[in-house]
């Protein structure tokens, strides 16, 4: 099984400009091609940069929320600046969190190994919590070695 924590954290706000998923929620190839179009297209059009400039440190979040019966993916940052326009506050409250680390060549390979991971192989065999929804989140955390290395967090209860 993959490597995983149980932490506490602390609720804590992301700005994060998103995009609507509109593959089947068991479509994984349709969900990472439209996440990963959504990511070339942030960076490019400048988006991300304008986030980043604001934000109070240098993670970089991957966000997933159902809004209004709608799979809404986000880029975020963590910030104290008033949000543009066409940026969501998303708020991720205090508790328990399962923590998946890993590293890989790209963001969004990352992105897809630990959402596989916490999703496919972690959540499905623990027996003593459960993700109960709520926004989840990649946090991309830096670079070491050549590779991107981050986390994924999402919330979670005791059974």
């Amino acid at each position: 099984m993959a490597d995983y924590t149980l932490e506490q954290k602390d609720s804590f706000t992301v700005l994060g400009l998103g995009t609507e998923l509109k593959s089947d929620y068991t479509d994984y190839a349709g969900i990472n091609k439209e996440k990963s179009d959504f990511w070339q297209a942030v960076s490019q059009d400048g988006r991300l940069d304008t986030l980043k400039a604001i934000a109070t440190n240098d993670y970089i979040f991957a966000v997933n929320e159902a809004v209004n019966s709608k799979m809404m993916h986000y880029a975020g940052v963590m910030t104290e600046a008033t949000a543009p326009e066409e940026a969501r506050v998303i708020q991720f409250p205090k508790g328990d969190y399962l923590v998946v680390k890993g590293e890989e060549k790209t963001a969004d390979e990352l992105n897809t190994k630990l959402a596989g991971l916490a999703f496919g192989q972690v959540l499905p065999e623990v027996k003593n919590f459960a993700y109960v929804g709520g926004p989840n989140a990649t946090v991309e955390m830096g670079q070491r070695n050549g590779l991107i290395f981050g986390e994924m967090w999402i919330p979670v209860v005791k059974r």
